[in-house]
């Protein structure tokens, strides 16, 4: 199955972000009919979207696939699109491709900003009296309960990055080894001290490194001309159609969503 976003097509554009709506789509793709006993190839390209619509997709694929999927990246699966990567056994990528951070974003803004930038006023005004003005008209800013939204958002990326790879990827290991390794992940998906932004492009090697279990795509020379074919033609088609969205399986279903409306196939 093919779950692919035009935003690099259409980016002046809204709708090709995860959402809720997009449960359509991947109940369209995954009939009862599709034989759920032979595990799930998922094509993924999206630059991620709503924190609430990712969880629920990849709560409602592992109810069907009890985990058995491979994700495929030809190029990019960021923010949410990682989280349901992750959440997979294995995540194949080319040279070419990239997942990114998962730290949530408020307003455009990382989370982990605004509670760093509380952070320094504090300590720059317990150092020096005299900035307490400047950070006044900064800190002043903020709306009440921002920062324990922040710290809410979080919690909960991480819960999700944490529950997936428990409940897959690293299921077979120890407790202990287990913390260690999703600890390892976290910190290069989940820490902006370490990604510095949430468009940060995260190679193949960065990711197993961080021991995610991730597979090149030019190990199988055929599968890979069959994927980068698919991903070229996704992007032929969001150029010369409407669709802002694409899902598709092998067997001929495929819900799409176009600028207007969606339909269905």
């Amino acid at each position: 199955m093919l779950y692919y976003s035009g935003w690099l097509q259409k980016p002046t554009l809204s709708g090709y972000e995860i959402n809720d709506s997009d449960k359509n789509g991947f109940m369209a793709c995954c009939p009862k009919k599709v034989d759920r006993e032979k595990g799930l190839d998922l094509i993924l390209h999206t630059p991620g979207g709503d924190v609430a619509a990712t969880e629920s997709i990849i709560d409602y694929l592992y109810e069907l696939y009890k985990g058995d999927i491979r994700a495929f990246i030809p190029q990019l699966a960021m923010s949410g699109g990682t989280l349901i990567a992750t959440s997979c056994k294995e995540i194949v990528m080319g040279h070419q491709s990239s997942i990114g951070p998962i730290d949530p974003q408020i307003n455009g803004i990382a989370a982990q900003s605004y509670i760093a930038e509380f952070e320094r006023a504090n300590l720059e005004i317990a150092g020096d009296a005299n900035k307490f003005l400047l950070w006044q008209q900064i800190i002043g800013q903020m709306k009440p309960g921002t920062l324990t939204m922040c710290q809410k958002a979080i919690e909960w990326s991480n819960d999700i990055l944490s529950d997936a790879l428990k409940r897959v990827m690293f299921a077979n290991y120890d407790e202990d080894t287990q913390e260690a390794k999703i600890e390892s992940v976290r910190l290069l998906l989940g820490d902006q001290n370490v990604s510095k932004a949430h468009n940060r492009h995260i190679p193949r090697k960065q990711a197993q490194d961080a021991g995610l279990v991730v597979t090149a795509l030019e190990d199988d020379n055929e599968l890979q001309d069959l994927i980068l074919t698919v991903h070229h033609l996704m992007g032929f088609t969001f150029q010369q159609s409407p669709a802002i969205k694409i899902f598709a399986n092998d067997q001929g279903a495929a819900y799409i969503v176009n600028i207007n409306q969606p339909f269905q196939m």
